[in-house]
């Protein structure tokens, strides 16, 4: 009989065949969830019957020495907490219940996944997209009798929105795609037919969500309750959320105060410093090598401080595909999503925004100057491509002593595969950063640019912990990123429905980032003269993508005197 922890990964890919498929685990390609509120009634019984075989064969314990040696008994931690979580989604009625973008995403997602990776051979593709788009109606029909809670209208205009640009996809890009692919005719057929079914579905969707109903007053707070579990059981966090935000706080003034001496040195005043990063852009015929330049830059740097082991595991930025060109801007696609753990690669691809000769004078010089060089070495490869997610990814891959670790991270249709994960995989790639700016690789204007990433971090966490424990409205939230951050206000509106939507989600920037330094400082003060930042590094990220605190409590006691 399997493990329980093998039972675990088995209920969880079964449950979750979208998340599966971003993983690498190719057995649920052609599949949709089944998200009805029957089905999640007998995945709740599945949670007790699991969470009793973890008991049995690895009792609860927080007995931090033997988890660190035990790596199964630490597993079983981590898959009473992801189930805790899980069923804190069903009861609270905030996800599948409430929210349409999740299922949009979902849909959407479970084909563009597939399109942007397909399994090799690619003919295997063909059948896994065409069965999906085929399951689509199904899946979206679900949608409209599962949600019985009142949707907030932002969510509603967003979910609409993907749908109308997941139509039009499907519509006109989806012959590009197996075009490029090499479809044969018979292939070519089915999917597209499948696809025009799909793409009526979608349509479908966005005529129905835009007919409903505004509620005004449906709550965008998960509430304060389920927010301490969040914390707790997602990211081994025994603050509460009340002690959590005073500390926030207290460092915003600091954090403020050195971003505007910075955009003073370099660029006059804080208003001037966006015209600065936008002036310092490479050209067209650069802008590709200035990726990979700096990259290599990166990487000489680490191994000139001896940062970490970062072994080869290439990457090559391209333009995004043609066929996803005009959607990504409107969809929630990541230039850098985390390679499959489960199917490795020889290669693996950072899509950027296209600015070849087929793009308009105009938007070409938008582009380069919203992508420019302080954007690409914070974003793009300090944090995503270089010495953050990708070497946390590596490890996470081929070094992770944990299981529930090399998965948990994985970007999925809406958000990574188990909430455990985020806190070491956002955590590590904004101390990737703050690490960069210590060791002196950022020019000054990088400098600045980072310190406000520094302040946005922080102003991210305050908005998330007061909005979903009602000390913050949605417009409260959005007025605070405007007046005290400086976001633009569409921005800022942006940034806000994000945090309704996942709560315990923009914490987890500041709570991973925080942790590690606090842990860095803990282990230096302990260790003194024999502490070694590559030693500390490599063995933090050896623990794959747990939450960061649990980490702290693994490595502190792993290496007690």
């Amino acid at each position: 009989m399997n493990s329980p922890i093998e039972q675990f990964l088995e209920q969880y890919y079964f449950r979750h065949p979208v998340n599966a498929t971003f993983t690498g685990m190719r057995l649920h390609d052609h599949e949709y969830p089944d998200w009805t509120r029957e089905a999640r009634d007998d995945e709740q019984d599945e949670f007790e019957a699991l969470t009793v075989a973890l008991d049995d064969a690895y009792p609860p314990s927080e007995d931090w020495a033997e988890l660190a040696r035990n790596a199964p008994a630490l597993d079983a931690e981590l898959c009473r907490a992801s189930l805790d979580v899980r069923q804190l989604e069903f009861e609270s009625r905030y996800f599948h219940d409430k929210n349409p973008a999740l299922w949009t995403g979902e849909a959407l997602f479970g084909v563009i996944g597939l399109m942007l990776r397909p399994p090799m051979p690619v003919e295997e593709a063909f059948a896994s997209i065409a069965m999906r788009l085929h399951d689509m109606p199904r899946f979206l029909g679900d949608m409209r009798e599962t949600i019985t809670e009142a949707m907030p209208p932002q969510w509603v205009e967003r979910a609409a929105r993907e749908s109308r640009v997941g139509a039009d996809l499907l519509r006109t890009r989806l012959s590009m795609w197996l075009d490029a692919h090499g479809a044969d005719e018979a292939s070519r057929a089915w999917v597209l037919e499948a696809g025009e079914v799909a793409a009526a579905s979608l349509s479908d969707t966005a005529i129905w969500l835009e007919a409903l109903p505004r509620d005004e007053q449906a709550s965008m707070a998960i509430g304060a309750e389920a927010y301490g579990i969040l914390l707790k059981r997602g990211h081994c966090c025994d603050t509460d959320a009340d002690t959590l935000l005073q500390r926030v706080q207290d460092a915003m003034p600091a954090a403020q105060e050195r971003f505007e001496a910075l955009a003073i040195e370099v660029a006059g005043s804080p208003e001037g410093l966006s015209e600065a990063l936008a002036d310092d852009a490479p050209s067209a015929n650069d802008f590709l090598a200035a990726f990979s330049d700096k990259w290599e830059a990166c990487r000489e740097f680490a191994a000139d401080h001896d940062l970490v082991e970062w072994s080869d595991w290439p990457l090559r930025y391209a333009p995004i595909p043609a066929w996803a060109a005009d959607a990504a801007p409107q969809l929630y696609f990541l230039f850098y999503r985390s390679p499959a753990p489960l199917e490795p690669r020889d290669e693996h691809l950072y899509l950027v925004t296209p600015v070849d000769g087929a793009v308009p004078d105009h938007e070409r010089t938008r582009r380069l100057r919203a992508w420019n060089h302080s954007v690409i070495t914070l974003n793009h490869v300090v944090h995503h491509g270089a010495l953050g997610h990708h070497v946390q990814n590596w490890h996470a891959t081929h070094r992770s002593t944990s299981r529930i670790g090399t998965i948990a991270a994985v970007d999925c249709a809406s958000r990574i595969g188990l909430f455990q994960g985020g806190s070491m995989a956002e955590g590590w790639a904004c101390y990737a950063t703050e690490l960069a700016d210590e060791l002196g690789f950022l020019t000054p204007l990088e400098q600045a640019s980072e310190q406000q990433s520094r302040v946005r971090m922080l102003a991210r966490a305050i908005v998330d912990i007061s909005l979903h424990t009602g000390k913050m409205s949605f417009e409260d939230a959005v007025d605070y990123y405007v007046g005290e951050v400086g976001m633009p206000t569409a921005t800022a509106h942006g940034e806000a429905i994000k945090n309704s939507m996942f709560p315990g989600t923009a914490v987890m920037y500041w709570l991973g980032t925080q942790g590690i330094l606090d842990l860095r400082d803990a282990l230096r003060s302990r260790d003194g003269a024999g502490f070694s930042m590559r030693a500390f590094h490599d063995a933090l990220l050896s623990r794959g993508s747990v939450p960061v605190l649990l980490a702290a409590k693994l490595l502190l006691a792993e290496d007690a005197p």
